[in-house]
């Protein structure tokens, strides 16, 4: 068994129900990798232990669900952002509320704690950035230029500086101190996800929407590097503790990049779907990812993963030379390193006046709202004993998660066909009346943990949650995803198996075959069934996508989507769509008017995809064409006959009544919960300059 579980790479630690709805954001703690912090659309900020299945706390208070979490760097705080706009931070030692900041006017989309001193820096969906001094009330500083919303945060590591990564395809560096913009890097072509900054020097690396991860010299704001490996948006980076190698969280797999030269060194597949968070520890990486209400977690050994240029090249670099010196990075000389502070950072370095300090737009309430605002909130502390040996006072002296935790152990790897078993038995859950079956071999890889902290997340005094029999929890391993179901109208862009088939129909009814297991010709003949049927649909898909390509290559773009909106089928528009919407440049009045009545369609469809496309296109043209459109419409009328101006005319009228159209959806739709409802929102915040149109 030994020998089996030391040749694994990658596996799955666990999988539980962390909230009673839709889990929307999900953070790990990166000095210890062992803890993780959940928010979810029921208001609650839930803390756990990696690879313990019981909740250690739950945090209450919000009154809008939780849209970003963060723990501190010690590990000592956690802060949540919620859809209003309100940043509640937590001690999680005293397991109180330590403050309630006020100011945002949207969606918290980012939170970044400061390396050494008490502050805290948070971004929104209004395009501002804010830092706070998390012992007072009032931003310090806010940071203003971006002009679409910002996604995400990074403090140097000395401290002085704060990167931010918004939609705007842009990456801005702030001097803290002074509150102005550095520099801004603009060579990515789609939204900017994430930004890291490397451990040691002066070097920062950001993911993009375009697929494409590019390192930045901070002394000489050049790009040093642009790694184009990643088959999908980037959306988590992790630069390893020596800084000798970028982890990339791509979808279902990890991708390990170095620089100058640009290689990858290694793919890893995982099936953690769209990773959300990546921490190192102890050799290890960990990785977390969120469906609905569940949370995954995912490790990964990296004593087995190449990071040197010894690994095999794939495909970035073209030559056949040999890589010099691969034992350490080429860059490493190159830049400075960075100089940390011997002592904390100082507050009044950035102190200001009490009338700079209160929000110029009226955003600080008075202190008696407060005060009834924090009285709401409370800490539910479910699992006492895992609580006092994580959250220790500091003047203990021995603190725990131990700094020199052991290291996750690895599954065995000969029992392939459980797991299959395994992951047959987890899809068919959902259906009650199929709960009832007895559980294959439970001798798997996969740990599965029953979502015991719902149930104590509902009662009115909270309670320890302690491990209960099979029987007291199999009510609520029945209702909980039969209610989710109720809840989610929009089928999400990630699942877990395919659309518009359910295994169940695949598979005898348990009731006939409760007393045994399938034989392999029995499973091989109901699961084929419907094989022939979906061979058809995706070959017609594929006669349907070549017929559009030959256009493509015929005509042009224009001609190529008429003929994937002649065909009626809205994922063959979606296909081209995804295409176009990456190439600005190919967009024309006439390609605005053809697109905006799919998009319609494509805003109101039930498939989170489709509405993720159509939302990026419906962007492209605000972005591009509003400013023409609004222009044409208000011109004075021309002298004489211009029949160019005419059609120009015309088609800036009709987009114009395409969009007033959907704006009246987009509103309708922003009113939902989730992250559809969330791009809903920013969508109605873009579409605002067609209130003034006559």
């Amino acid at each position: 068994m030994a020998a089996a579980s030391t040749t694994k790479i990658s596996w799955r630690l666990q999988e539980f129900e962390a909230h009673s709805r839709t889990v929307s954001c999900l953070s790990l703690g990166k000095s210890s990798g062992r803890l993780l912090a959940t928010g979810g659309e029921d208001c609650r900020v839930n803390i756990w232990a990696v690879s313990k299945a019981n909740c250690v706390m739950s945090l209450t208070g919000h009154k809008n669900p939780v849209e970003c979490v963060q723990f501190s760097v010690s590990e000592e705080q956690v802060a949540a952002g919620s859809q209003s706009g309100s940043i509640r931070v937590w001690d999680l030692e005293a397991a109180k509320l330590l403050r309630t900041l006020m100011g945002h006017k949207a969606n918290i989309t980012s939170l970044g704690f400061h390396p050494f001193g008490n502050f805290l820096a948070s971004s929104s969906m209004d395009t501002n950035i804010k830092l706070w001094d998390v012992r007072r009330k009032g931003y310090v500083f806010r940071y203003k230029g971006h002009t679409e919303a910002v996604r995400n945060l990074a403090f140097s590591p000395d401290g002085k500086w704060l990167a931010s990564a918004s939609d705007d395809c842009t990456v801005k560096l702030w001097d803290l101190f002074q509150g102005k913009t550095i520099t801004e890097f603009k060579s990515h072509s789609a939204a900017v996800n994430v930004v890291q900054f490397h451990p040691n020097e002066y070097l920062l690396a950001s993911g993009s929407s375009d697929r494409c991860i590019k390192l930045w010299d901070l002394e000489k704001f050049t790009m040093v590097g642009s790694l184009e490996g990643d088959t999908s948006a980037v959306r988590c980076l992790l630069f390893s503790p020596d800084g000798s190698c970028l982890y990339s969280g791509a979808s279902d797999s990890l991708r390990v990049f170095g620089w100058e030269p640009d290689r990858c060194f290694d793919v890893v597949p995982v099936g953690w779907g769209k990773v959300s968070d990546l921490a190192v520890c102890n050799q290890q990486l960990i990785g977390v990812s969120h469906q609905l209400s569940s949370v995954s977690s995912y490790v990964v050994d990296l004593k087995r993963v190449k990071k040197s240029g010894g690994a095999v090249i794939q495909g970035i670099i073209q030559d056949n030379k040999p890589l010099t010196d691969p034992a350490e990075p080429k860059g490493a000389a190159l830049r400075r390193n960075y100089e940390r502070p011997t002592t904390t950072c100082s507050s009044n370095r950035m102190k200001r006046s009490d009338t700079d300090r209160r929000s110029p737009d009226g955003e600080r309430r008075s202190h008696s709202e407060d005060e009834a605002e924090d009285k709401q909130s409370s800490a539910e502390i479910h699992n006492a004993e895992d609580y006092r040996e994580i959250f220790q006072p500091k003047h203990a002296i021995s603190r725990t998660p131990p700094r020199i935790s052991e290291p996750f152990p690895a599954p065995p790897e000969d029992e392939s066909v459980l797991a299959i078993g395994r992951q047959l038995t987890d899809m068919m859950l959902p259906s009650p009346d199929k709960q009832q079956a007895p559980p294959l071999a439970t001798s798997t890889p996969v740990q599965r943990v029953e979502p015991t902290v719902v149930s104590c997340a509902k009662r009115p005094n909270p309670m320890p949650c302690n491990p209960a029999p099979s029987s007291q929890l199999a009510p609520p391993t029945q209702v909980i995803p039969t209610k989710s179901q109720q809840q989610l109208r929009v089928i999400p862009s990630s699942r877990n198996e395919p659309l518009g088939l359910n295994v169940a129909d695949f598979l005898p009814s348990a009731a006939n075959h409760r007393g045994g297991a399938l034989s392999d010709d029995s499973a091989l003949s109901q699961i084929k069934k419907g094989h022939d049927t979906m061979c058809v649909m995706l070959s017609s898909r594929h006669r349907n996508l070549q017929t559009v390509r030959s256009v493509w290559t015929r005509e042009d773009v224009k001609g190529a989507l008429e003929a994937a909106v002649s065909m009626n089928d809205l994922s063959i528009t979606v296909d081209v769509l995804n295409i176009v919407n990456l190439q600005p440049s190919l967009w024309k009045l006439d390609l605005c008017m053809m697109v905006l009545p799919q998009i319609d369609k494509l805003l109101q469809s039930k498939y989170e995809s489709y509405m993720q496309t159509g939302s990026t296109s419906l962007k492209l043209i605000m972005k591009h064409f509003w400013t023409l459109i609004s222009e044409t419409l208000k011109a004075s009328p021309a002298v004489g006959v211009d029949i160019t101006r005419e059609e120009r005319h015309q088609k800036c009228r009709e987009c114009c009544r395409h969009l007033k159209n959907l704006s009246n959806v987009v509103k309708n739709r922003a009113k939902q919960v989730g992250r559809h409802g969330n791009a809903f929102k920013e969508l109605q915040l873009l579409m605002a300059p067609l209130d003034e149109v006559l």
